[in-house]
């Protein structure tokens, strides 16, 4: 309960900047570049952050291997929690000038060290406490933190949008409000997140003082071609992901007709099936994270990545209907391959690399595997539709992301069950990759 929480809270706070991002900050902080520009800066403010994912992800994992899984992540809490929080009384590009979206970059880049360095806290909580039968169910806990962060973000817009604010009140104040919600769900995670014990793992480390000195150094220097290819199994899910997640398809969808946009749909409908999408994730993630307990995280994984491509060229043509039902069944179908390649990542992750760097590993790994991703996603298809006039390019790119990481995944033997403690480093040290030993 303590990693699903933190992490909802975190995810929350990511997803609210990236669907604002995508409705109302290329208004609000980058209007002068002109309604497409504007869009396009709104969008590399999002994937900007992710340039500071692998520095977050190198702190906390140099510490966490160092001092502990549990610190870090009340410190990347409070960051991450600190950040959102001064987004929502930030001046507008129209109150201070070119200071606002500077400001919004600074604040941003903050939100990507904190995500940078607490999932691979959250992950590593759950599934060094679990038993070597259920990692795959424990590890799923802090995964669908992710999709209840993007169901608490748009649902949050979408009452804001409908209800509380409509209009021009939404421009005027009405986006500032879930930002400032972010102060209760910190409260929230920090009283139970510090009542969690450290894990088991680093707990026997640390008893034998046997943590490493340079953890990141000691990553590179074994297991470089590791991080690569576990990094790539990420980036196709990212990639995909970040088509609602990272604001893109909000964006796409609501975009008014005379501004350039193909479909002119209202924000609020958009939202709620956004809202919508995010409970059939959730449902398979959990699903993914149980059944690869019982076939295998690779297996898992090659299920997923298979749904993926039956169903990433369905997503746009219903969501071009303009009819709120079918573009939440596009985005359903779209969301059960995301879920089936990512509720295992947590065990699968945490199986790969030794205990002494684990933190470090699966921090870094996550962080480089979400900027090949995710982190330009929704300006690589923003560009796309501008170009070609139709968003059939961007799922030949999305396809071609989901490839990518359907080989790394082959490249990868499954190690669902080993020993996770430091009496088995040299076991684990060895044999993640087919043809090396």
């Amino acid at each position: 309960m303590a990693t699903v929480i933190g992490t909802t809270i975190e995810w929350y706070d990511f997803f609210l900047y990236a669907s604002a991002a995508g409705l109302v900050f290329a208004q609000l902080f980058f209007a002068p570049a002109g309604p497409q520009f504007a869009i396009l800066l709104s969008f590399a403010s999002v994937g900007i952050s992710f340039l500071f994912r692998p520095f977050g992800a190198f702190l906390a994992g140099h510490f966490g291997d160092k001092i502990g899984r549990k610190a870090m992540l009340v410190l990347t809490l409070i960051l991450m929690g600190s950040a959102t929080m001064l987004i929502g009384v930030l001046p507008t590009y129209e109150q201070i000038g070119v200071l606002a979206p500077v400001l919004l970059l600074l604040l941003r880049i903050l939100q990507g060290l904190s995500t940078g360095g607490e999932w691979g806290g959250a992950v590593l909580m759950a599934v060094e406490h679990a038993p070597d039968d259920k990692r795959g169910r424990m590890g799923a806990f802090p995964q669908i933190g992710v999709p209840i962060g993007l169901l608490l973000a748009s649902g949050t817009l979408a009452l804001m949008t409908g209800v509380v604010s409509p209009g021009d009140a939404f421009l005027e104040w009405g986006w500032r409000i879930p930002f400032l919600l972010s102060f209760v769900l910190i409260i929230v995670g920090l009283v139970v997140r510090r009542t969690v014990e450290e894990s088991p793992v680093f707990t026997q480390i640390a008893e034998r003082k046997q943590q490493s000195k340079t953890p990141i150094l000691t990553l590179f220097r074994k297991h470089w071609l590791l991080v690569i290819l576990a990094a790539l199994t990420f980036a196709g899910n990212n990639a995909a992901g970040y088509m609602t997640t990272g604001g893109y398809l909000q964006n796409y969808a609501t975009t008014p007709v005379e501004d350039g946009g193909l479909v002119g749909m209202e924000r609020t409908p958009v939202l709620l099936a956004v809202s919508g999408s995010a409970l059939v994730w959730l449902l398979f993630t959990w699903i993914a994270g149980n059944i690869s307990d019982k076939i295998g995280r690779r297996n898992t994984y090659i299920i997923g990545w298979s749904v993926f491509l039956c169903t990433v060229f369905l997503l746009f043509p219903l969501v071009n209907t303009g009819n709120v039902w079918l573009v939440f069944i596009g985005l359903a179908l779209f969301t059960i391959g995301n879920g089936l390649t990512y509720g295992q990542q947590a065990a699968y992750f945490t199986e790969l690399f030794p205990a002494s760097i684990r933190y470090s590993g699966v921090s870094i790994t996550y962080a480089i595997g979400a900027i090949l991703g995710g982190a330009f996603a929704p300006l690589i298809s923003t560009w796309l539709v501008q170009t070609t006039g139709s968003a059939t390019s961007v799922a030949f790119y999305i396809a071609g992301m989901i490839v990518i990481a359907f080989g790394a995944t082959l490249l990868l033997r499954d190690r669902t069950g080993i020993p996770l403690g430091p009496d088995h480093e040299a076991e684990q040290s060895v044999g993640q990759i087919y043809g090396i030993k």
